[in-house]
């Protein structure tokens, strides 16, 4: 049995640029255009801060407008790491900065499942996770 295809460089530039859009639109306030970002069952959980799990793209741009004001002002996206899951199907790993209006920052994992689509690539399922210890925990007293 062959496995997945491998990704083409096409594929990773669009799929990088996916997960950069996430900034643009969010610290933008465009929340109309979250369907260029997810599908529309897409499933968010944020639950290592303390929130439940979102599905849906209404449900997302709805805990955005909730949260307001405590929304980083600015989204970064770095260390993108691609692999191939299946035909179709791509696990994405990223790193995360926010920048808060009174500029304090916080670093997070984005884990994200990002499927083909008719309309190109979108994020099927991210898991957000908070970065709160130096090697992954293992540098405790």
């Amino acid at each position: 049995m062959l496995g997945p295809m491998p990704l083409t460089a096409d594929d990773r530039i669009a799929i990088t640029e996916l997960l950069s859009l996430h900034g643009h639109l969010f610290d933008g306030g465009e929340l109309d255009r979250l369907a260029e970002l997810f599908t529309a069952d897409v499933r968010y959980d944020a639950t290592d801060f303390g929130q439940a799990p979102l599905t849906g793209i209404d449900a997302i741009r709805d805990a955005a407008l909730t949260l307001g004001a405590a929304n980083a002002v600015a989204h970064h996206i770095t260390n993108v790491v691609l692999a191939d899951r299946a035909e179709d199907r791509v696990h994405a790993l990223s790193k995360g900065i926010g920048i808060k209006a009174d500029g304090t920052s916080g670093s997070v994992t984005y884990d994200d499942t990002v499927v083909r689509t008719e309309h190109g690539w979108r994020i099927s399922h991210r898991r957000v996770l908070a970065r709160r210890a130096p090697l992954g925990g293992l540098g405790k007293s």
